[in-house]
């Protein structure tokens, strides 16, 4: 293993845990090298885009790192799509795929409404909020396993196999997610529906389950 790729990946994944930015001091601490050591590995990744200094000269994450998750998430939006599309349908309901952004947000990276439903929620693709808010990441804590202090809401999910919020991310709207079950190592996607009332809780979470499973079977 390449010592230097390798502190140069750690780089990137304790900028990813710190979206405020961080000292070169700081990454060095964080990641176990010298200060000079670190300057260059920095230097590096500045030069390719990966990081970058901000204007309190903090360095955080740079816009290179889009272009390489680009390809990635156009497969998983390709292989989602249908199983949105028939999710929604099924549901009349607003589908939504959400993915994991660092360690504390969300990001909507895909919204499919339904065709004919007289009434349904609309917002953006590209919005964020905190993994603590919300359906789909509470959907992506629950499957992982209990944390001392974890809001009710987790463990609630973890035990029905959904999670069920409302008004956390738009206000009088409820969420029903399920997280996508990963190849290994921890959930980052979540699939789920937004609307404004619901009967049938049971169905309907049944429902996001089997298309998260169905997503989760594509990428596996």
């Amino acid at each position: 293993m390449s010592k230097t790729l390798h502190h140069g990946l750690l780089i990137l994944r304790v900028l990813s845990e710190h979206p405020q930015g961080l000292t070169v001091s700081e990454l060095a601490d964080a990641v176990g090298v010298h200060r000079t050591v670190a300057h260059r590995l920095v230097r590096t990744l500045e030069a390719h885009q990966l990081c970058r200094r901000d204007h309190q000269r903090r360095i955080v994450l740079g816009t290179g790192l889009v272009s390489l998750a680009e390809p990635v998430q156009q497969d998983l939006r390709a292989l989602a799509r249908p199983i949105l599309d028939e999710l929604a349908e099924t549901t009349r309901a607003t589908a939504h795929l959400l993915v994991r952004e660092g360690a504390t947000r969300m990001r909507a990276l895909m919204v499919v409404e339904p065709r004919g439903a007289l009434v349904h929620v609309s917002f953006r693709p590209g919005q964020t909020h905190s993994i603590e808010r919300g359906s789909g990441g509470i959907a992506l804590l629950a499957h992982g396993p209990y944390r001392e202090g974890e809001r009710p809401a987790v463990t609630e999910a973890r035990a029905r196999g959904y999670a069920v919020t409302t008004g956390e991310v738009i206000p009088a709207v409820t969420g029903i997610s399920a997280a996508v079950p990963p190849r290994g190592g921890t959930a980052a996607v979540s699939i789920g529906i937004s609307v404004f009332e619901y009967t049938g809780l049971d169905e309907l979470g049944t429902t996001v389950v089997r298309a998260a499973t169905a997503l989760g079977e594509l990428l596996g």
